[in-house]
Formats: C-alpha cells, sequence, structure tokens
C-alpha cells in the first residue's frame, strides 16, 4: 500500500508539472490557432511542450505502478493532488501569489473531486455493451463536446472560455478511457480482435482530439481555469458512463450519496471562485502579453 501512495503522489507531481509545461507552451500561441490543428503543429516543435508530453508518459507509468499495488479508490483520488501542486506552481511562474479566493477554488476542487471519488468508489463492471449503448454514449459526448464549444464561442477570452473548452476536453478525455478499456479487453483476445474493432480507432480518434481540445484550453486562459475542469469533467464523465452503460457499481445509500454530493458541490464552488478571480484573469492579461510578443 506504500508504494501506492508514494507512486501515487510521484504521478500525480509529474501531471503537475506537465500541466504547468504545457500550457506555457500554448498559452504563447496567438488566439486564431484554438481548436485548429495549427495549434498541435507548432506545439510539436516546442521544446518546453515536448518535455510536458515527456512528463506526462512518465506520470502515466507512476499511475500504472500504483495502480498495480492499490485500489482504484486509493490511486485515483491521490493523483488529484496534481492540482495542489500544478496552480501554485503556475501562479508562481507568473511571478504572483495565490490569494485567499484562489486558495480556496484549488483546494475545493482537489478536496472535492478526492472525497467524491473516494466515497463513491467505482468498481466492477466491464467494457463489453451492445452497439445501441455505444450509439448513446458517441452521441452524447458529441452532444457535450458541441454544447461545450458553442459556449466557448460566445464567451469573451479568458479563464470562462478556457472552462468551457477544459469541459469539452474533460468530456471526451472520459469517453476515450471508457472506449481504452474496451480496447484492451479486445486486445486480450489477441491483436486482430484489436484491429478489427472500431472501438480501437475511435480510441485513436477520442486521443488526438482529445490532446487538441486540451492544448485549446491551456491556450485559451489560465492554467487555474482550465485544469481544474478538465480533472474535475473526466473521471465524473467515466463514472457515470461505466454505472449507466458497462454496468459498474458505486456505493450507495444516504451517507454515501451525501458526501459524493457534497464533494461535487465542493468542485463547482471552486471553479466558479477561480473563473471569477480577479488574480486569474490577470494572469490570463500576461499570458496573451507573451502570445503578443512570440
Amino acid at each position: 500500500m506504500t508504494v501506492a501512495v508514494l507512486a501515487s503522489l510521484a504521478a500525480g507531481l509529474c501531471f503537475a508539472v506537465a500541466g504547468v509545461l504545457q500550457q506555457r507552451a500554448a498559452g504563447a500561441r496567438p488566439d486564431e490557432e484554438a481548436l485548429s490543428p495549427r495549434l498541435l503543429k507548432h506545439l510539436l516543435g516546442d521544446r518546453l511542450w515536448l518535455r510536458g508530453i515527456g512528463l506526462a508518459v512518465l506520470a502515466y507509468g507512476f499511475q500504472s505502478l500504483a495502480l498495480a499495488f492499490g485500489p482504484l479508490s486509493l490511486v485515483q483520488p491521490l493523483i488529484v493532488t496534481e492540482l495542489l501542486f500544478a496552480v501554485p506552481l503556475s501562479a508562481h511562474l507568473h511571478r504572483t501569489r495565490l490569494g485567499a479566493r484562489e486558495w480556496f477554488g484549488t483546494l475545493a476542487v482537489a478536496c472535492g473531486l478526492a472525497l467524491a471519488l473516494f466515497s463513491a468508489r467505482p468498481r466492477g463492471g466491464n467494457a463489453t455493451a451492445s452497439l445501441s449503448a455505444w450509439v448513446l454514449v458517441v452521441g452524447a459526448t458529441i452532444a457535450l463536446v458541441a454544447s461545450a464549444l458553442t459556449l466557448a464561442r460566445s464567451l469573451p477570452s479568458g479563464p470562462w472560455r478556457a472552462s468551457a473548452v477544459a469541459l469539452a476536453a474533460g468530456a471526451l478525455m472520459g469517453t476515450q478511457s471508457v472506449l481504452l478499456a474496451a480496447t484492451v479487453e479486445h486486445l486480450e483476445r489477441g491483436l486482430v480482435a484489436t484491429l478489427a474493432a472500431w472501438q480501437t480507432y475511435a480510441l485513436v480518434l477520442a486521443s488526438v482530439g482529445g490532446l487538441l481540445l486540451i492544448q485549446s484550453a491551456f491556450q485559451q486562459g489560465p492554467l487555474a481555469a482550465s485544469l481544474t475542469v478538465i480533472d474535475a469533467t473526466e473521471p465524473v464523465v467515466a463514472v457515470t458512463v461505466g454505472v449507466l452503460v458497462f454496468g459498474e457499481a458505486v456505493r450507495g445509500g444516504w451517507p454515501v450519496t451525501a458526501v459524493t454530493v457534497a464533494g461535487l458541490v465542493l468542485v463547482v464552488a471552486g471553479i466558479a471562485a477561480l473563473d471569477s478571480s480577479p488574480l486569474v484573469a490577470a494572469l490570463h492579461g500576461d499570458q496573451r502579453a507573451r502570445a503578443r510578443r512570440a
């Protein structure tokens, strides 16, 4: 269990630094590159961004190690601690300090999400489902992503737009995790079965699309406004799909449900506090100034 805890914290730290580096690079790109393949094209030539990707790969390695020694109900809440590393580090790089509102927002999102995940403790289930269930999942994901991006276009550049794009990114990455589980299940049956399954190709598309949306969210606003929403949305979508479509079970009952709801309320309150923060808005102004100089 000690290995699982230490590996989870190491994964959280690596994810945090990876997010800071990626956001630092993406935030320097001009607004017109948002949601465009040109953004990824330019970032692929950015050494800072590539270091961030390398650290993300290392983080997944630590996460895999943690899951080998501990349950998901322990590992996932601990990895959420990345927010406690990432948001202060991002502010430090902008030569500013978090105030009471920003600390509240960061702690509320991290603690609320950890509380919700730990209390619900999703488990069991499998990635086998009927075609109609998959159509429902894909259709709902497309609708949610499209709605979030439509909302983003109606908002001015800054924290709220970054959060809207991040909502789309988190929704797509939540579905991507379900597609990954299905692909792994096909892989256990052999390479031919994997290549014959449509989920394999949907996984590739979701991964590329998710990467573009994440970087666009980073490009549109400060890390505090994007990473928090991505971290909150991805597991909620994945757990919801797992429960409704693939037979996963979550802990129920009045006390547990109340704790889960309280955790989610904390997450929403934290995101609202960060998106309405004058300091976070100022960080966006600094980010835009760097983009104009680039």
